[in-house]
């Protein structure tokens, strides 16, 4: 049982035998995130990782600034930090070990040394951290030492957000059918599996290619989108049907409203970047549509601000129900439509393609031409 922290100590204190299988490790690691990285269209590299062990030569130098500013003290041999501002019931403060009596290392040493040095090598102004909603304590833990050691500047942020877990259809965290822990590559795949059979069985002309690629965004679109449009902080029902429906509030559908834009240009005949910038509102579906398209930037900041995507999905669902709406409502190519509206509401849709586009590539989920 003494194992892994012994070899865990060894590795912090720079033994050659077990630097050289981290490495080996680190690398077998690296090239699967790598894969999924590539099946998700995530644009990390390996220059954008610093795992635990990058900050492995700061960890004593957090120590002694710890104890030399006399927020660290030893206590049963550990070097612990005493948080009053987080005390119990009974008044007694909460415990943060930051050393073990061992000399060896915790997650805590670990990211007081990522706090200092994202806030002081590469000023940053917001720290973010995303983990399971069970480590708030911890982290919150971390700023308040973190700020007492002067580790980052007064302006700078360091803010916690939490997510909730993924549950299966029993109510309980999502497992194979065998019970084990669902991997990320295979879920990708049968998510692009079971969106070529969907696709397939729709009426459409596309080939084998075409209708590779269209199940691949499909797919793996359905698979963010269900995880962003749920609220972070919230557990939520992973399922299959729901995530890959072309109706509701889900990728293919937002997807699908994209292709329909560009179909309507295609049978107008019209280049959708050729459109004019007049727009006559005369009809309410005109008009909830266009102040629906105004309130875009208002969405972005408000995500950025409180880093909620949900907010964003929401966005641009009602966009693209509102142009569903309008589509239905206010005929565009049927014969006998006045020249001047025609153009007005293909520039409105042009608007419409325009902002699920943009807001569809800030979740990281590709658009198609036609599905």
């Amino acid at each position: 049982m003494q194992i892994a922290p012994e070899n865990m100590f060894k590795l912090q204190g720079g033994d050659a035998q077990c630097l050289a299988l981290w490495e080996k490790f680190i690398d077998v690691s690296i090239a699967h995130s790598e894969e999924v990285y590539e099946k998700l269209n995530v644009s990390l590299t390996r220059n954008d990782i610093m795992g635990e062990s990058a900050y492995n030569d700061d960890l004593a130098n957090v120590i002694a600034d710890l104890q030399a500013k006399g927020i660290a003290v030893e206590d049963q041999g550990a070097q612990v930090v005493f948080i009053p501002e987080l005390a119990d019931k009974e008044g007694n403060p909460a415990v943060y070990i930051v050393q073990k009596s061992g000399g060896g290392y915790l997650y805590a040493t670990t990211d007081l040394a990522a706090m200092r040095y994202r806030s002081g090598k590469l000023n940053a102004d917001r720290t973010l951290i995303l983990t399971d909603a069970r480590q708030a304590l911890h982290f919150k833990q971390t700023e308040i030492v973190g700020r007492k050691a002067g580790f980052m500047a007064q302006e700078q942020t360091y803010e916690h957000c939490p997510f909730g877990m993924m549950l299966g259809k029993d109510g309980k965290p999502f497992k194979t059918r065998t019970g084990g822990t669902v991997k990320l590559v295979e879920l990708l795949d049968e998510a692009v599996e079971r969106a070529g059979k969907l696709i397939a069985e729709r009426d459409n002309d596309l080939s084998e290619d075409e209708l590779n690629e269209v199940a691949r965004k499909v797919g793996i679109g359905a698979v963010k989108y269900a995880d962003l449009s749920k609220n972070r902080t919230t557990d939520y029902m992973f399922n299959w049907d729901s995530m890959l429906s072309f109706e509701g509030n889900t990728a293919p559908y937002l997807q699908y409203a994209y292709t329909r834009v560009k179909s309507l240009f295609r049978k107008a005949n019209v280049a959708i970047e050729a459109q004019p910038n007049d727009i006559t509102i005369t009809e309410k579906q005109e008009h909830h549509l266009a102040v629906l398209l105004l309130q875009f930037e208002e969405v972005i900041s408000m995500v950025s601000r409180e880093a909620t995507p949900h907010l964003l999905c929401t966005y641009l669902y009602d966009v693209a129900s509102s142009f569903m709406t309008f589509y239905e409502a206010c005929p565009m190519l049927k014969d006998g439509i006045d020249l001047n509206v025609r153009d007005s509401r293909l520039a409105l849709s042009a608007l419409v393609a325009n902002t699920l586009q943009q807001g569809l590539t800030l979740l990281g989920i590709e658009t198609l031409e036609k599905m």
